[in-house]
């Protein structure tokens, strides 16, 4: 197989990583949208989307590089002059803080609470609840800004 017959696959695998590092921060606030902190343990979805996020991570991230990097191989180093590639990797780096630092912590948040909270606390709960899924919108966002600047490579 040669190399060039090997890209499609490549850029197949990179794309399903990338999203696959953003899955679990975009959809779990939406999950978790009709649980309440007095429903019980999130259910199959959320559980595989939590475990992603929290054991899948350093993986995903380090197949997301090697792949990346093995593109760049493939296609040159002049690709990384492209203005279009470097504000889409700033974009991603963006949406990677934003995930981490708080995204990440907010759900946690959301599933610390104790399971027979007062009427106050819930209100709490739903406050928050709001809040990560603004922050998933945002992230959604980012990710179709990121796949837009991919696929129309603007001022090419």
């Amino acid at each position: 197989m040669s190399v060039q017959q090997l890209f499609p696959i490549l850029l197949a695998v990179h794309i399903g990583l990338a999203v696959s590092l953003f899955l679990p921060s975009v959809l779990l606030p939406f999950g978790l949208r009709n649980q309440g902190p007095s429903s019980g343990p999130p259910g199959s979805i959320s559980r595989g989307l939590l475990w992603l996020q929290g054991n899948g991570t350093v993986v995903i991230g380090a197949g997301l590089a090697v792949t990346g990097l093995l593109m760049v191989l493939l296609l040159g180093p002049q690709l990384l002059a492209q203005p279009w590639l470097l504000l889409a990797l700033a974009v991603y780096a963006a949406n990677l803080g934003l995930a981490f630092f708080v995204q990440r912590p907010g759900l946690r948040r959301l599933l610390g609470m104790r399971p027979d909270p007062s009427d106050a606390e819930l209100e709490v709960w739903r406050a928050r609840a709001r809040r990560q899924r603004y922050v998933s919108y945002v992230m959604a966002g980012a990710v179709g800004l990121i796949a837009f600047l991919m696929s129309a490579k603007p001022g090419s």
